[in-house]
Protein backbone atom coordinates (compact mmCIF):
# COMPACT_ATOMS: atom_id res chain seq x y z
CA UNK A 1 0.00 0.00 0.00
CA UNK A 2 2.92 2.33 0.65
CA UNK A 3 4.28 1.64 -2.82
CA UNK A 4 0.83 2.28 -4.29
CA UNK A 5 0.40 5.52 -2.31
CA UNK A 6 3.78 6.85 -3.46
CA UNK A 7 3.07 5.93 -7.08
CA UNK A 8 -0.39 7.54 -6.98
CA UNK A 9 1.02 10.66 -5.31
CA UNK A 10 3.61 11.02 -8.08
CA UNK A 11 0.89 10.54 -10.72
CA UNK A 12 -1.22 13.30 -9.16
CA UNK A 13 1.76 15.63 -8.82
CA UNK A 14 2.94 15.29 -12.43
CA UNK A 15 -0.22 14.37 -14.33
CA UNK A 16 -3.11 15.40 -12.12
CA UNK A 17 -6.08 13.78 -10.41
CA UNK A 18 -7.73 11.29 -12.82
CA UNK A 19 -10.88 13.34 -13.31
CA UNK A 20 -11.73 12.83 -16.97
CA UNK A 21 -11.17 9.12 -17.59
CA UNK A 22 -13.03 6.58 -15.41
CA UNK A 23 -10.81 3.81 -16.79
CA UNK A 24 -7.72 5.51 -15.35
CA UNK A 25 -9.41 6.06 -12.00
CA UNK A 26 -10.57 2.46 -11.79
CA UNK A 27 -7.14 1.26 -12.86
CA UNK A 28 -5.63 2.96 -9.82
CA UNK A 29 -8.39 1.61 -7.58
CA UNK A 30 -7.85 -1.91 -8.94
CA UNK A 31 -4.14 -1.63 -8.14
CA UNK A 32 -5.12 -0.50 -4.64
CA UNK A 33 -7.25 -3.62 -4.11
CA UNK A 34 -4.35 -5.77 -5.31
CA UNK A 35 -1.93 -4.02 -2.96
CA UNK A 36 -4.35 -4.32 -0.03
CA UNK A 37 -5.03 -8.02 -0.64
CA UNK A 38 -1.74 -9.09 -2.19
CA UNK A 39 -2.09 -12.53 -0.58
CA UNK A 40 -5.08 -13.36 -2.81
CA UNK A 41 -4.65 -15.47 -5.98
CA UNK A 42 -4.84 -13.69 -9.32
CA UNK A 43 -8.21 -15.18 -10.19
CA UNK A 44 -9.65 -13.27 -7.23
CA UNK A 45 -8.07 -10.02 -8.44
CA UNK A 46 -9.48 -10.60 -11.92
CA UNK A 47 -13.00 -10.63 -10.47
CA UNK A 48 -12.58 -6.86 -10.14
CA UNK A 49 -12.49 -6.57 -13.93
CA UNK A 50 -15.58 -8.74 -14.26
CA UNK A 51 -17.58 -6.54 -11.90
CA UNK A 52 -16.17 -3.11 -12.65
CA UNK A 53 -15.30 -2.96 -16.33
CA UNK A 54 -18.98 -2.65 -17.40
CA UNK A 55 -19.45 0.12 -14.83
CA UNK A 56 -16.37 1.96 -16.02
CA UNK A 57 -17.44 1.71 -19.66
CA UNK A 58 -20.89 3.01 -18.75
CA UNK A 59 -19.29 5.99 -17.02
CA UNK A 60 -17.12 6.60 -20.08
CA UNK A 61 -20.35 6.73 -22.11
CA UNK A 62 -21.77 9.17 -19.56
CA UNK A 63 -18.72 11.45 -19.83
CA UNK A 64 -18.76 11.45 -23.62
CA UNK A 65 -22.53 11.97 -23.87
CA UNK A 66 -22.57 14.71 -21.23
CA UNK A 67 -20.32 16.85 -23.42
CA UNK A 68 -23.01 16.85 -26.13
CA UNK A 69 -25.98 17.54 -23.87
CA UNK A 70 -26.40 21.10 -25.11
CA UNK A 71 -26.98 20.16 -28.77
CA UNK A 72 -30.78 19.79 -28.62
CA UNK A 73 -31.91 22.90 -26.77
CA UNK A 74 -30.54 26.35 -25.99
CA UNK A 75 -29.12 26.69 -22.46
CA UNK A 76 -31.42 27.96 -19.74
CA UNK A 77 -30.12 30.80 -17.58
CA UNK A 78 -32.81 32.95 -15.99
CA UNK A 79 -34.63 30.34 -13.91
CA UNK A 80 -31.58 29.54 -11.76
CA UNK A 81 -30.74 33.22 -11.24
CA UNK A 82 -34.32 34.06 -10.29
CA UNK A 83 -34.54 31.05 -7.96
CA UNK A 84 -31.35 31.93 -6.05
CA UNK A 85 -32.26 35.60 -5.83
CA UNK A 86 -35.74 34.67 -4.61
CA UNK A 87 -34.39 32.35 -1.91
CA UNK A 88 -31.52 34.51 -0.66
CA UNK A 89 -32.05 38.04 -1.98
CA UNK A 90 -33.16 39.42 1.38
CA UNK A 91 -29.89 38.23 2.95
CA UNK A 92 -27.54 39.09 0.09
CA UNK A 93 -28.82 42.47 -1.03
CA UNK A 94 -30.60 41.04 -4.06
CA UNK A 95 -27.55 39.16 -5.33
CA UNK A 96 -27.20 35.46 -5.97
CA UNK A 97 -25.21 33.71 -3.20
CA UNK A 98 -22.23 33.11 -5.52
CA UNK A 99 -21.69 36.82 -6.11
CA UNK A 100 -22.21 37.66 -2.43
CA UNK A 101 -19.70 35.03 -1.28
CA UNK A 102 -17.08 36.08 -3.82
CA UNK A 103 -17.44 39.73 -2.89
CA UNK A 104 -16.78 38.87 0.75
CA UNK A 105 -14.21 36.06 0.45
CA UNK A 106 -12.55 36.04 -2.98
CA UNK A 107 -9.28 37.89 -3.64
CA UNK A 108 -7.96 37.56 -7.22
CA UNK A 109 -4.42 38.45 -6.08
CA UNK A 110 -4.15 36.06 -3.14
CA UNK A 111 -5.14 32.44 -2.49
CA UNK A 112 -6.37 32.14 1.13
CA UNK A 113 -6.11 28.93 3.12
CA UNK A 114 -9.77 28.06 2.77
CA UNK A 115 -9.40 27.75 -0.99
CA UNK A 116 -7.00 24.87 -0.41
CA UNK A 117 -9.89 23.19 1.42
CA UNK A 118 -12.42 24.02 -1.29
CA UNK A 119 -10.09 22.69 -3.99
CA UNK A 120 -9.64 19.41 -2.11
CA UNK A 121 -13.40 19.15 -1.60
CA UNK A 122 -14.02 19.85 -5.29
CA UNK A 123 -11.47 17.26 -6.42
CA UNK A 124 -12.92 14.69 -4.02
CA UNK A 125 -15.96 14.52 -6.30
CA UNK A 126 -13.95 12.52 -8.82
CA UNK A 127 -12.64 10.00 -6.28
CA UNK A 128 -15.05 9.66 -3.36
CA UNK A 129 -17.86 7.65 -4.95
CA UNK A 130 -15.57 5.24 -6.86
CA UNK A 131 -13.46 4.76 -3.73
CA UNK A 132 -16.50 4.05 -1.55
CA UNK A 133 -17.81 1.61 -4.15
CA UNK A 134 -14.50 -0.24 -4.34
CA UNK A 135 -14.07 -0.40 -0.55
CA UNK A 136 -17.56 -1.85 -0.30
CA UNK A 137 -16.69 -4.32 -3.07
CA UNK A 138 -13.73 -5.55 -1.03
CA UNK A 139 -15.71 -5.82 2.21
CA UNK A 140 -19.25 -6.72 1.09
CA UNK A 141 -20.16 -7.52 -2.50
CA UNK A 142 -23.88 -7.25 -1.79
CA UNK A 143 -23.57 -3.72 -0.42
CA UNK A 144 -21.29 -2.72 -3.27
CA UNK A 145 -23.85 -3.85 -5.87
CA UNK A 146 -26.59 -1.86 -4.08
CA UNK A 147 -24.36 1.20 -4.04
CA UNK A 148 -23.43 0.83 -7.73
CA UNK A 149 -27.07 0.54 -8.79
CA UNK A 150 -27.86 3.87 -7.14
CA UNK A 151 -24.74 5.46 -8.56
CA UNK A 152 -25.50 4.44 -12.13
CA UNK A 153 -29.18 5.36 -11.85
CA UNK A 154 -28.28 8.80 -10.48
CA UNK A 155 -25.77 9.38 -13.28
CA UNK A 156 -28.23 8.40 -15.99
CA UNK A 157 -31.00 10.54 -14.48
CA UNK A 158 -28.65 13.51 -14.49
CA UNK A 159 -27.56 12.80 -18.06
CA UNK A 160 -31.14 12.70 -19.34
CA UNK A 161 -31.84 16.01 -17.61
CA UNK A 162 -28.78 17.62 -19.18
CA UNK A 163 -30.12 16.75 -22.63
CA UNK A 164 -33.66 17.91 -21.91
CA UNK A 165 -32.80 20.98 -19.83
CA UNK A 166 -29.26 22.30 -20.41
CA UNK A 167 -28.59 24.84 -17.67
CA UNK A 168 -25.77 27.38 -17.44
CA UNK A 169 -23.75 27.82 -14.21
CA UNK A 170 -23.03 31.24 -12.64
CA UNK A 171 -19.62 31.75 -14.27
CA UNK A 172 -21.12 31.11 -17.73
CA UNK A 173 -24.03 33.47 -17.06
CA UNK A 174 -21.63 36.22 -16.01
CA UNK A 175 -19.34 35.70 -19.00
CA UNK A 176 -22.28 35.97 -21.38
CA UNK A 177 -23.83 39.07 -19.83
CA UNK A 178 -26.73 37.55 -17.91
CA UNK A 179 -25.38 38.78 -14.57
CA UNK A 180 -24.53 42.42 -13.95
CA UNK A 181 -21.59 41.60 -11.68
CA UNK A 182 -18.58 39.40 -12.51
CA UNK A 183 -18.26 35.80 -11.32
CA UNK A 184 -14.85 34.11 -11.09
CA UNK A 185 -14.31 30.39 -11.63
CA UNK A 186 -11.44 29.19 -9.46
CA UNK A 187 -12.13 25.70 -8.15
CA UNK A 188 -8.49 24.64 -8.74
CA UNK A 189 -6.65 27.62 -7.23
CA UNK A 190 -5.79 25.73 -4.05
CA UNK A 191 -3.34 23.57 -6.01
CA UNK A 192 -1.08 26.61 -6.37
CA UNK A 193 -0.66 26.84 -2.60
CA UNK A 194 0.22 23.14 -2.43
CA UNK A 195 2.70 23.48 -5.29
CA UNK A 196 0.72 21.06 -7.49
CA UNK A 197 0.66 23.35 -10.49
CA UNK A 198 0.46 20.47 -12.97
CA UNK A 199 -2.63 19.09 -11.27
CA UNK A 200 -4.29 22.51 -11.32
CA UNK A 201 -3.41 23.09 -14.96
CA UNK A 202 -4.75 19.67 -15.91
CA UNK A 203 -8.07 20.32 -14.17
CA UNK A 204 -8.36 23.76 -15.79
CA UNK A 205 -7.71 22.27 -19.23
CA UNK A 206 -10.32 19.57 -18.69
CA UNK A 207 -12.89 22.13 -17.56
CA UNK A 208 -12.31 24.15 -20.72
CA UNK A 209 -11.86 21.40 -23.32
CA UNK A 210 -13.84 18.33 -22.22
CA UNK A 211 -16.65 19.36 -19.90
CA UNK A 212 -20.06 20.61 -20.97
CA UNK A 213 -20.37 24.18 -19.67
CA UNK A 214 -24.17 24.05 -19.55
CA UNK A 215 -24.71 20.74 -17.75
CA UNK A 216 -25.24 22.29 -14.34
CA UNK A 217 -28.73 21.26 -13.23
CA UNK A 218 -28.89 19.07 -11.24
CA UNK A 219 -25.47 19.37 -9.64
CA UNK A 220 -24.12 15.83 -9.71
CA UNK A 221 -21.09 17.06 -7.75
CA UNK A 222 -23.23 17.58 -4.69
CA UNK A 223 -25.61 14.74 -5.60
CA UNK A 224 -22.72 12.26 -5.57
CA UNK A 225 -21.54 13.67 -2.24
CA UNK A 226 -25.02 13.32 -0.75
CA UNK A 227 -25.43 9.82 -2.19
CA UNK A 228 -22.13 8.66 -0.70
CA UNK A 229 -23.37 9.83 2.71
CA UNK A 230 -27.08 8.98 2.50
CA UNK A 231 -26.30 5.36 1.65
CA UNK A 232 -24.71 4.90 5.08
CA UNK A 233 -27.10 6.95 7.24
CA UNK A 234 -29.37 3.96 8.05
CA UNK A 235 -26.29 1.96 9.10
CA UNK A 236 -24.77 4.39 11.64
CA UNK A 237 -25.94 5.95 14.86
CA UNK A 238 -27.65 9.31 14.48
CA UNK A 239 -24.98 11.06 16.51
CA UNK A 240 -22.64 10.49 13.56
CA UNK A 241 -25.02 11.96 11.01
CA UNK A 242 -23.71 15.56 11.39
CA UNK A 243 -20.19 14.31 10.69
CA UNK A 244 -21.28 12.52 7.53
CA UNK A 245 -23.53 15.35 6.34
CA UNK A 246 -20.68 17.84 6.71
CA UNK A 247 -19.26 16.49 3.44
CA UNK A 248 -22.19 17.35 1.11
CA UNK A 249 -22.54 20.69 2.90
CA UNK A 250 -18.85 21.42 2.30
CA UNK A 251 -19.32 20.45 -1.35
CA UNK A 252 -22.29 22.79 -1.56
CA UNK A 253 -20.30 25.73 -0.22
CA UNK A 254 -17.43 24.92 -2.57
CA UNK A 255 -19.60 24.76 -5.69
CA UNK A 256 -21.52 27.95 -4.92
CA UNK A 257 -18.46 29.93 -3.79
CA UNK A 258 -16.32 28.99 -6.81
CA UNK A 259 -19.01 29.87 -9.34
CA UNK A 260 -19.66 26.30 -10.48
CA UNK A 261 -23.31 25.97 -9.41
CA UNK A 262 -26.32 27.81 -8.07
CA UNK A 263 -27.95 26.75 -4.81
CA UNK A 264 -31.01 25.58 -6.78
CA UNK A 265 -28.72 23.17 -8.69
CA UNK A 266 -27.64 21.71 -5.36
CA UNK A 267 -31.17 21.35 -4.02
CA UNK A 268 -32.30 19.61 -7.20
CA UNK A 269 -29.29 17.30 -6.96
CA UNK A 270 -30.36 16.27 -3.46
CA UNK A 271 -33.91 15.76 -4.73
CA UNK A 272 -32.59 13.43 -7.43
CA UNK A 273 -30.74 11.42 -4.79
CA UNK A 274 -33.96 10.94 -2.85
CA UNK A 275 -35.93 9.94 -5.94
CA UNK A 276 -33.23 7.52 -7.10
CA UNK A 277 -33.03 5.88 -3.69
CA UNK A 278 -36.81 5.43 -3.63
CA UNK A 279 -36.97 4.09 -7.19
CA UNK A 280 -34.00 1.73 -6.92
CA UNK A 281 -35.11 0.54 -3.47
CA UNK A 282 -38.56 -0.27 -4.85
CA UNK A 283 -37.01 -2.09 -7.83
CA UNK A 284 -34.79 -4.16 -5.53
CA UNK A 285 -37.72 -5.16 -3.34
CA UNK A 286 -39.80 -6.05 -6.41
CA UNK A 287 -37.00 -8.18 -7.85
CA UNK A 288 -36.44 -9.93 -4.50
CA UNK A 289 -40.15 -10.77 -4.19
CA UNK A 290 -40.22 -11.98 -7.81
CA UNK A 291 -37.29 -14.32 -7.15
CA UNK A 292 -38.99 -15.71 -4.04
Amino acid sequence: MTVWAVAFGLFVAFVGVPTSDPLTAFGWLWLATIAWRNYQPWREHLLFLRDWLPVALLLVFYNVSRGSADKLFAPHVHFMIDADEGMFGLLTGGRIPTIWLQQHLYDPTHVPWWEVVTTMVYISHFLTVPTVAVVLWVRSRGLSYRFMRRWIALSMAGLVTYFLYPAAPPWWAAENGYLAEPVARFSSRGFDVLGLHSAGNTLNALQVEQSNPVAAMPSLHTAYAMMAVAFFLPMVRKRWWPVLLAYPLAMTFTLVYTGEHYVIDVLLGWFYVGMVFLAVGWAERWWASRKR
